[in-house]
């Protein structure tokens, strides 16, 4: 039997180009595009680029989709050969802080296969991303897990509302640093099993409720609430987004490239910008909603 192929497009192309190129992808029949750059485990192949690899589901897919790129873009056919690739990022996934207090707790995330001994004042979390998005090693994630840490004093006792879930990791955050439950919602069903896998593996089945539920109808009202995501899902989800956040509370809202930071500012009218912290090319807004 032969061994399976898969096959991706490669595409270098500037941070202010992601969304508009990403869209285009998916356009041209592309399954998932995933972005590499210099947060990623596996890093962009050009210095202050972006590269946007499209996963196919055959090579006629992915060549036709080259064809209507264009010679611009530069786009380049690659394919992977059998199933070993997919643990081999595991090999750079090892414990690191990803969160820490201004009284000194931290926040310690860890693979499964990678023992860590927790110091005085650290909480460990045990992370396998599986087939979602978020090790917690991404620029636009620790922007949220240091913000949910700047203000670790809101979150005792409440329950957050993490929109865009992933792996869980967010949720899973706030919960080590005094949050009581988190309600974690995404669009991709297989996001909501990695969450639910990772919540169980830290004893937190309890305290987190997971699924697909569209935001739309979600009723939690909450004093926090977070959403990595991108700014061309947070620009027009910002009436449902604003709708969740209690009078007075906390928006964390990131995916946002510094460049898209005042786009996505505007889309939040009734809310004051308290902060909004850089990590390479990507930003944080932390936003407080005004009291009606």
């Amino acid at each position: 039997m032969s061994e399976p192929r898969y096959p991706y497009v490669h595409v270098d192309v500037t941070p202010e180009l992601v969304d508009e190129t990403s869209a285009l992808l998916f356009d041209l029949g592309a399954e998932g595009v995933e972005e590499r750059d210099e947060g990623t485990l596996a890093k962009t192949a050009a210095s202050g680029k972006v590269t946007l690899v499209a996963a196919f589901a055959t090579r006629e897919d992915a060549e036709g989709a080259i064809a209507e790129l264009g010679a611009e873009l530069a786009p380049r056919y690659e394919e992977i050969v059998g199933d070993a690739w997919r643990d081999a990022w595991k090999e750079h996934y090892r414990p690191f802080t990803i969160a820490r207090t201004s009284d000194g707790r931290a926040v310690v995330v860890r693979p499964p296969w990678e023992p860590h001994a927790p110091k005085p004042g650290e909480s460990v979390l045990e992370l396998e991303p599986g087939r979602a998005f978020g090790t917690g090693l991404h620029e636009t994630t620790r922007l949220v897990a240091q913000a949910l840490a700047d203000h670790a004093s809101e979150l005792d006792g409440v329950t957050l509302l993490d929109v865009g879930c992933g792996s869980g990791v967010l949720a899973l955050v706030a919960l080590s640093l005094g949050a009581s439950r988190a309600i974690a919602v995404d669009v991709d069903p297989e996001s909501i099993d990695v969450t639910r896998e990772n919540a169980a593996r830290n004893a937190l089945t309890d305290r987190v409720d997971a699924s697909t539920t569209p935001i739309e109808s979600v009723d939690l009202v909450s004093p926090v609430v977070v959403a990595n995501i991108e700014a061309r899902v947070l620009i027009p989800m910002a009436a449902e987004l604003a709708r969740h956040v209690a009078d007075g509370g906390l928006l964390l809202l990131s995916g946002v490239l510094v460049p898209q930071r005042d786009d996505v500012r505007a889309a939040y009218p009734d809310f004051e910008l308290s902060a909004a912290p850089e990590m390479g090319e990507w930003t944080l807004l932390a936003l407080r909603k005004r009291a009606r």
